[in-house]
């Protein structure tokens, strides 16, 4: 779904069309999988992705199907990727947005909320879209990236302090009211 800068859908694309050099600002997720412990669930890209192949980031990215709630989509691609099932997830960061660009000049801008999600169960990677993954306490993986010792995707680097600000806890973190997400994404 593409939407203009203040989050309002204005058309749609193939996804495949979407990522290049003239990237349009589209309708994005990410989520952060954590388990009772509190740890974050890290995935690296599968190496054959187009963008960021082969980088550690967050739990899982994806878009939304036309139609689809983001909060739908996030549960869909937790289980396609990496075969989690969640009863539901928790909204954090409605207005997050970035653009990153590649040094193959590939452009990534997206509108993109981001969302909690807490299981009892292993994943088990889709090697289409996860190389590996692994499990991290939180409060180590922020001192990591936030020391910049940790390589991690550019949207996870931009994400981590805005949830550092919600609390020690993410567990305990408050969940944002979905009225403040775009309108593209309500």
């Amino acid at each position: 779904m593409l939407v203009d800068p203040a989050g309002n859908a204005i058309g749609t694309a193939p996804k495949a069309t979407v990522h290049g050099t003239e990237t349009p600002l589209h309708l994005a997720f990410s989520s952060y999988v954590f388990d009772d412990l509190g740890r974050i669930l890290l995935t690296r890209r599968a190496s054959h992705k187009t963008t960021w192949p082969g980088v550690w980031t967050n739990s899982c990215c994806g878009h939304p199907l036309p139609g689809e709630s983001l909060a739908d989509a996030v549960v869909r691609r937790l289980s396609y990727e990496l075969g989690l099932g969640v009863g539901g997830v928790d909204l954090l960061l409605p207005r997050f947005s970035y653009r990153a660009v590649m040094d193959s000049g590939i452009v990534e801008r997206e509108l993109c909320p981001v969302y909690r999600a807490v299981v009892t169960t292993e994943a088990v990677p889709n090697p289409e879209e996860v190389e590996a993954v692994r499990w991290m306490p939180w409060k180590e993986f922020t001192a990591e990236v936030l020391g910049d010792r940790l390589a991690i995707s550019p949207w996870c680097r931009e994400q981590v302090p805005h949830l550092v600000e919600l609390g020690a806890d993410p567990l305990s973190w408050p969940v944002a009211d979905s009225a403040e997400l775009p309108p593209a994404a309500r």
